[in-house]
């Protein structure tokens, strides 16, 4: 009998705990009702562009025509992908998603971290969101604006940098047509256009450091750098591996209007990546189940990035995602 009562006494302060619970929850839910309806619109977008969209994966194991539809189309298993991976493009397609994404990597990630850190240094509060303004606008100028820009300063006919080349060597250099030039190009553009925006997350991260720790740092003797080496960059360094991660997800993605609207025929060898490939293949010559699988491909690459860059990321004793 004592045993019954213990077992029921126990039920009744479960019940009564998931009671509290559902209680303490729906009053969370009633407090914050404010914050989580301006959660609503992302949670959506997520869902309807991101999620839904998933379903198309299915036609990268079938043989998908239009007429028939999703379920309807035969299916084929990995056909498109051992036909992907025995094209005699494929090294190439990879070789210059990789290299391009490489570059971004090593030459465009540090650089928001670095003007951060400058804007961080500056006391002038005037000045700094001066600069801010400055660096932020080309964010919302669209690539196609971007390359006209860069069409006209690097063009053989007028453009100012061919001109001032040609004052001082006699010569012009086609920036616009010559391979060994392309990979800069793109850099030196996505550097312009978003490493001032990409400044916003490090400035919030640094805006939490404790001002103290730099009062007693000088106290100590320490100076810019040394403050810099030892609170600055470890109070970020946590937002620096998050983000450094998130990047490793979409490693392989070049952004396709950037690279397609580079792309000439000269060119062509050292910028067609996966993006401007599976355009090609998916919308011009219809073969939207190939395509599908060329970019499961890439999903699946930077999946695995994300799970091997967090693990590394906890291994070292971050965070990490998740």
């Amino acid at each position: 009998m004592s045993t019954q009562n213990a077992e029921v006494s126990a039920n009744n302060i479960d019940k009564k705990s998931k009671v509290l619970q559902r209680s303490a929850l729906a009053k969370d839910l009633i407090r914050d009702k404010w914050m989580y309806l301006m959660l609503l619109p992302g949670v959506l977008y997520f869902i309807i562009f991101k999620y839904v969209p998933m379903y198309g994966i299915i036609m990268a194991f079938q043989d998908y025509k239009p007429f028939l539809g999703i379920m309807n189309s035969p299916w084929v298993g990995v056909k498109h992908f051992e036909r992907f991976f025995s094209e005699p493009q494929f090294w190439d397609l990879f070789r210059n998603t990789v290299l391009l994404a490489v570059y971004n990597l090593v030459f465009f990630f540090p650089l928001p971290i670095v003007l951060a850190l400058m804007l961080n240094e500056v006391r002038s509060e005037k000045f700094k969101g001066f600069v801010q303004t400055l660096v932020y606008i080309p964010h919302f100028v669209s690539w196609v604006v971007v390359v006209g820009i860069f069409y006209i300063l690097l063009t053989t006919e007028g453009g100012i940098f061919n001109e001032l080349i040609f004052a001082l060597t006699g010569t012009k250099i086609a920036f616009l047509l010559e391979p060994e030039w392309f990979r800069t190009m793109i850099v030196s553009q996505s550097i312009w256009k978003e490493v001032g925006w990409g400044t916003i997350i490090f400035l919030a991260a640094l805006s939490g450091v404790d001002l103290q720790l730099y009062e007693a740092a000088r106290m100590d003797g320490a100076g810019r750098w040394r403050q810099l080496w030892h609170i600055t960059l470890p109070a970020i360094r946590g937002t620096i591996v998050i983000l450094l991660i998130l990047r490793l997800g979409n490693f392989l993605d070049s952004g396709f209007e950037h690279i397609f609207l580079m792309l000439t025929p000269t060119n062509r060898d050292v910028g067609e990546v996966f993006d401007t490939y599976v355009y090609v293949k998916g919308l011009t010559q219809s073969q939207f189940s190939y395509s599908a699988a060329v970019g499961l491909f890439k999903s699946a690459v930077g999946l695995f990035l994300v799970l091997g860059s967090n693990w590394l990321a906890k291994k070292f004793g971050q965070e990490g995602v998740y």
